[in-house]
């Protein structure tokens, strides 16, 4: 009797728990449990389950062309990994996937996931949905990528995550891993860090980042 909490995952939505206790206890085929700092998946294997992260926190990162490593995003549970590439062609994991902590992951064979969701159309509905985010997101991550000054990429992101009513944010990632996020040398970023302190756009306590001339970020794009 798997015994796991995944009412907060965007494929349960609006599925009552009893359904998905029960769905869990139908279809997982394996539970595995990884230690922290140990890899998952490698970018280019197989994709032959669904990976439901049902306890932890994963990264997710690949290596640019220039060498940099270049983290993808955080992803905490209750998530699974990978859903958009499960059913493609070429159906591989496309980034390296390492835990932060201990995880734990149930996994689901593909084809049982698949008829799953021919019978149950609001799993089918959050399924796509949550790829059609993924989508935003990965065109999101495009952006950052594209924009060549570490500036920009910095602005760029404090602007997404904060607006013009929330000009506050706390930073989950300490300077090394921001410095990953965006495929840049950890010394390159702490001078652009220190150059928007010193011209008075934003201002830093600790981990939090407070927006303090939003104009003078948008300039920087």
């Amino acid at each position: 009797m798997l015994d796991y909490d995944i009412s907060t995952c965007p494929l349960f939505t609006e599925i009552d728990r009893a359904e998905q206790k029960a769905f869990l206890n139908r279809l997982v085929s394996n539970r595995k449990i990884v230690g922290k700092g140990e890899t998952v998946a490698r970018q280019g294997d197989e994709i032959k389950h669904l990976y439901l992260l049902v306890k932890g926190t994963v990264r997710t990162e690949m290596i640019t062309q220039e060498g940099n490593l270049l983290e993808i995003e955080f992803i905490d549970a209750v998530r699974p990994l990978a859903p958009a590439f499960m059913f493609a062609q070429n159906n591989r994991f496309p980034v390296d996937v390492i835990t932060i902590e201990e995880c734990h992951f149930l996994l689901i064979p593909k084809d049982v996931w698949l008829n799953e969701m021919m019978r149950n159309e609001t799993l089918l509905s959050n399924f796509l949905r949550l790829n059609s985010n993924m989508s935003v997101f990965l065109s999101q991550k495009l952006q950052m990528i594209s924009i060549k000054s570490i500036k920009g990429k910095l602005s760029l992101f404090i602007l997404e995550h904060t607006t013009e009513e929330k000009n506050s944010f706390i930073l989950k990632r300490n300077r090394t891993q921001l410095a990953e996020y965006f495929g840049v040398q950890r010394p390159s970023l702490a001078r652009s860090i220190s150059e928007l302190v010193e011209q008075g756009v934003i201002a830093i306590d600790k981990r939090q980042i407070t927006v303090l001339k939003r104009d003078e970020l948008r300039k920087v794009l």
